[in-house]
């Protein structure tokens, strides 16, 4: 094996791992934030979003700010991931599994 074999080869871990972590992240994040309660029907009672709301509801003194982390959270798990954010989900998927992909 040539210099230029490991190459590919290291060029071919690369692009799988990017792809896989691209395309498992893209399809991971919905499932991910209802598993944590942020469904299509708002904040599932009992659940870890529930106390994540909480949390910022107290440190808000009393309300959950307009634009905050639990709120884009509630928003996305109600109408989904719009095109642009599941693009930037995906290039940050991709970035991990290729780094990944060199260990």
């Amino acid at each position: 094996m040539g210099p230029n074999t490991t190459l590919v080869l290291l060029s071919s871990d690369l692009l799988l791992g990017a792809a896989i972590g691209g395309v498992g992240t893209v399809v991971s994040a919905p499932l991910a934030l209802g598993a944590l309660g942020f469904t299509g029907a708002g904040i599932a009672a009992g659940s870890i979003a529930t106390k994540i709301m909480s949390a910022a509801a107290v440190a808000n003194g009393g309300g959950v700010a307009a634009g905050s982390l639990v709120a884009t959270l509630q928003s996305v798990g109600a109408a989904g991931i719009s095109t642009s954010a599941s693009a930037a989900v995906g290039v940050i998927g991709s970035i991990v599994g290729a780094a990944l992909s060199l260990i």
